[in-house]
């Protein structure tokens, strides 16, 4: 891919395309599945952890990524669509694999609308789905 279009999706969304936070968005576009922090710290052995906690809040704080608590006591992180501005309407739902410990981005399936009572604010949703991925699947079978 061409270094522009990594520059460019930075820019879009208000960050600055420093030299570090170019090679993490490489490295979490071409993860193609939801990553820990200690994903990142492997694929980036000589990136200091803070530096990379760092980068990782500023790219939620911009919606280039969000947040998955999946149940695995592992906060993971997925690359967000170019047009998600990380409202309710633009939630999905995950799936984690009890086999591989991975977790999937479900892009096709939004968050069911739920009701809450006179007086509560939903600011965010978490739905996750537990099972065995379509891999770990097809290895059973085997």
């Amino acid at each position: 891919m061409n270094e522009q279009i990594y520059i460019n999706r930075l820019e879009k969304k208000g960050v600055k395309p420093t030299a570090i936070r170019l090679l993490i968005f490489k490295i979490i576009l071409h993860l193609e599945r939801a990553f820990s922090m200690s994903d990142l710290e492997n694929e980036l052995d000589t990136v200091d952890k803070s530096t990379i906690s760092r980068t990782l809040h500023l790219f939620l704080d911009h919606h280039l990524i969000h947040r998955i608590e999946d149940g695995s006591g592992s906060l993971k992180y997925a690359l967000c669509e170019e047009t998600c501005d990380c409202v309710l309407d633009h939630l999905h739902v995950h799936f984690y694999c009890e086999k591989c410990h991975h977790t999937f981005c479900l892009q096709s399936i939004q968050v069911p609308v739920v009701s809450v009572p006179e007086g509560f604010s939903v600011n965010t949703m978490n739905y996750v789905l537990k099972g065995c991925c379509s891999s770990c699947e097809n290895q059973k079978l085997k």
